[in-house]
């Protein structure tokens, strides 16, 4: 297979920038390894505490340094469907490692919030500074040297970033992510789609829309619409961090219990116990991470990745940024066709050929790295196969070589679009990103007058009173990282899409998130320097016209020099946003916290924090 010119250039490029910060880390895991089975540095009255509670037969394995312990962490709760199936998961684990010679234990929980519950409410700030708290918890887990393997369980927006770079600071063992799997199919996205546009018009009450919120969230698993949560699963299966085609199956079934407990097995048999020792870090290196940057943009999936993505390259000491995405997306083509950016929902998309079809046409472009050694034990050349039960036993299969339904799901030869739909803008009001896939070609460039807002729900006023009923560019600013710790932006979409529909042009730029739900309407997000730093659109006042065109990488406010010059920044009382609901706590975090394009962190630089000259 030949690489496509510009993967191996990017892929390249990657390398060549963090060759130092990807040096270290790897010494780092390497010195972590050399140490041994970890349970055999700790003392007797260590050990004792370590496996107090555990049954004679785990404690006798325990005690011998020849049988492998796997963590178990999770992001179990019982009140979010996507996390509700994770509760019989480690008893499935445990009893799979018992038949493997081996234990398991669960290392700890991590928190797990829901966007959809915190959507416009004052716990959506905590949301991406969660991400961190995972990843943090994640390492308090592990923290304790009993384990020889890791299985972390987890599905949606921060969790998996999370996780994964939790996981990155102990790369030195092995590690499988284990999904949960999407509910069934519920109300058609389009009928959803339909009614919350009539609400928000005022044509239906509220007993309507929560009738058809509760049809299509209406049982345990993962949301079906493609926004972060589902991008999280197909980037990690194109990893090779879950087992081939397990991403999208339903949670509950006897399919569902199989690879869970495969996934244990195969942990184990990755173990230096196990014989063929495979840890983390040399698995996930710029390949896989390029492969899940492709499988991003292949799929039209979630913004929050330029954001998350970055950090997680940071973990394993790799540098990534917003320009690596914009020219990988030149040359990757646009496969499916999921909602947002379509009507078929993950459900669909996993019957009309799934992961393992993606990978086979991407693979076959030369637009993939067929060579990652995944956690399957194989290159990513097996991740065309699906799994099937034959009776009690769990095999392999290859996937159909035809999409069953090329309206959701096509070949490299047929694509719905050229290119990945996804751009980065750049002009005088900063640099940010736009996800172009589900806007028509007509609505993307947006030459129009600025409308200003510091809140989300001030535009539902502006919208509601006739104010925005125009050509209009509206601008909610304040919403970055450093402001009010990001929160996403989704209740703007249904006022902006019935502007739309009514023949104006419009457009949003944020300094916030709309993430992977973004929509119909051209929307220019991430924005940085954020307004609260004095960026750019600090200094717009309203009535600018500003320039938005994704198709040429340009946001520019349509200003003469010389008034820009003579402005102030704005400012905002912020003071709001700071109490309440636990949100006094994350302060820190405000301060700590990097820019969007470098991942919106509160670690720094990871590694490269130890180089000359701090952050590469």
């Amino acid at each position: 297979m030949t690489l496509d010119p510009t993967l191996d250039r990017v892929t390249r490029r990657i390398e060549e920038r963090s060759a130092n910060r990807r040096r270290l880390y790897e010494e780092r895991m390497q010195q972590q390894h050399r140490r041994g089975v970890h349970r055999a540095e700790l003392s007797c009255g260590n050990l004792a505490h370590g496996f107090a509670a555990c049954n004679a037969g785990d404690k006798n394995s325990l005690k011998l340094m020849n049988s492998a312990n796997i963590g178990i962490v999770s992001s179990y709760n019982d009140m979010l469907s996507a996390h509700q199936p994770l509760e019989h998961f480690p008893e499935l684990i445990k009893d799979a490692a018992r038949g493997m010679g081996s234990t398991a234990q669960f290392a700890g929980g991590v928190p797990a919030m829901c966007d959809g519950v915190t959507q416009g409410q004052p716990g959506m700030e905590l949301s991406l500074f969660s991400r961190d708290v995972i990843a943090m918890s994640t390492a308090v887990a592990m923290s304790h040297n009993m384990f020889d393997g890791a299985l972390y369980l987890g599905v949606c927006d921060k969790i998996v970033p999370g996780l994964f770079i939790g996981a990155a600071r102990f790369g030195h063992l092995p590690a499988v992510f284990v999904p949960a799997g999407p509910m069934p199919s519920g109300l058609p996205n389009a009928e959803k789609s339909r009614i919350r546009q009539l609400y928000a018009e005022g044509k239906v009450g509220r007993d309507a829309l929560l009738e058809a919120e509760s049809d299509s969230y209406h049982s345990a698993g993962t949301c079906t619409f493609y926004g972060t949560a589902n991008s999280n699963q197909l980037m990690l299966e194109m990893m090779g961090l879950h087992m081939p085609g397990t991403s999208f199956v339903n949670p509950g079934t006897p399919l569902r219990d199989a690879i869970t407990r495969f996934s244990t097995e195969q942990v184990i048999r990755n173990s230096d116990q196990g014989g063929d020792y495979h840890p983390f870090y040399k698995q996930i290196d710029a390949h896989a991470i390029v492969n899940a940057m492709v499988g991003l943009l292949t799929s039209g999936g979630s913004t929050n990745h330029t954001l998350h993505l970055v950090a997680m390259a940071a973990s394993v000491g790799l540098t990534i940024t917003w320009d690596d995405f914009a020219e990988l997306s030149t040359v990757v083509p646009g496969l499916t066709r999921i909602y947002p950016n379509g009507q078929a929902d993950v459900n669909h998309f996993h019957a009309a050929g799934g992961v393992s079809f993606l990978v086979r046409q991407l693979l076959s472009a030369g637009l993939m790295h067929a060579d990652v050694r995944t956690a399957f034990g194989t290159d990513m050349t097996a991740y065309t196969q699906e799994p099937f039960l034959e009776g009690d036993r769990l095999v392999w299969r290859e996937g159909t070589q035809q999409s069953l339904d090329e309206e959701v799901l096509r070949p490299v030869a047929r694509p719905f679009s050229a290119t990945g739909g996804l751009a980065v803008l750049d002009g005088n009001l900063g640099r940010g990103v736009i996800k172009v896939s589900a806007v028509k070609p007509e609505f993307r460039r947006v030459e129009a007058p600025v409308r200003l807002f510091d809140d989300q729900s001030q535009v539902k006023a502006a919208f509601e009173s006739g104010e925005l009923d125009r050509d209009v560019i509206v601008v909610v600013r304040f919403q970055g990282p450093r402001a009010n710790g990001m929160p996403e932006l989704h209740q703007l979409t249904p006022f902006l899409g019935v502007l739309q529909d009514r023949g104006h042009k419009v457009a949003l730029v944020t300094d916030g998130r709309m993430s992977g739900a973004s929509g119909k309407v051209p929307a220019a997000i991430h924005i940085t320097p954020e307004a609260v730093d004095a960026g750019p659109i600090a200094y717009l006042r309203d009535g600018d016209r500003v320039l938005l065109d994704p198709d040429n990488g340009v946001l520019e406010a349509l200003v003469d020099a010389e008034t820009w010059a003579q402005r102030e920044p704005a400012s905002c009382d912020l003071d709001h946003y700071h109490q309440g609901m636990g949100r006094e706590l994350f302060a820190g975090f405000r301060q700590l916290v990097g820019g969007a394009e470098e991942g919106a962190a509160t670690f720094g630089g990871f590694d490269a924090a130890d180089l000359p000259g701090g952050h590469t």
